[in-house]
């Protein structure tokens, strides 16, 4: 049931350096895409300003209550399903993070998502997306375009996004990219700002 990733553990202090500062004036904040439940169960404690809401697809969900269950306090919240082919839960939010995702799900399910996001977050709201990602249609490393033919072989419809491609739809739901911040492993962390309409 309580499953663990490795890369989960390499990442989280150097995403939690950013959140810190970018989630400094946050009260609450929805995970997109838990998987396992690692990030929240660190996250959560490490942030005690505010209320951590995971979330997943069903089947992802016990795990994450299991690593809820043993996180310290203040712990996430009780995970909640979300799956972006269907609406969005109506949760109150002004802070949206999600770690790996976009490169997982197919590019319409990507589109699915920012409408989702673009919908509950207020104007001045913060999304916070962590993942490798292409710049003018080229990968950052070998490492990155391996790991691209490995998802794309796995899932034809999956891969790495272009971030130019990223930015344009974000801008559809008036989120404008404010930070681009490089992590270990050939990672970026991208922060988006929600305007004003």
């Amino acid at each position: 049931m309580k499953r663990v990733s490795e890369p989960c553990e390499r990442n989280r202090e150097p995403i939690l350096s950013v959140l810190k500062r970018v989630f400094a004036d946050r009260r609450a904040v929805l995970e997109i895409g838990s998987g396992t439940g690692q990030h929240a169960a660190y996250f959560a404690p490490e942030l005690p300003q505010l209320s951590w809401q995971p979330s997943d697809v069903a089947e992802n969900l016990p795990s994450v209550r299991a690593w809820r269950e043993e996180a310290p306090a203040p712990k996430p919240l009780e995970p909640i399903e979300l799956d972006v082919d269907r609406p969005f839960p109506a949760v109150k939010v002004d802070a949206v993070f999600t770690a790996n995702t976009l490169h997982i799900i197919s590019w319409p399910q990507v589109e699915l998502m920012f409408t989702g996001i673009g919908g509950l977050l207020p104007a001045g709201g913060i999304l916070a997306i962590y993942g490798a990602f292409k710049y003018g249609g080229k990968h950052t490393a070998p490492s990155n375009a391996e790991f691209d033919a490995w998802l794309r072989g796995r899932d034809p419809k999956s891969g790495q996004r272009d971030i130019e491609a990223v930015a344009e739809l974000a801008k559809r739901e008036r989120l404008v990219l404010e930070e681009d911040n490089a992590m270990p492993a050939n990672n970026r962390l991208l922060v988006f700002r929600k305007t004003r309409g």
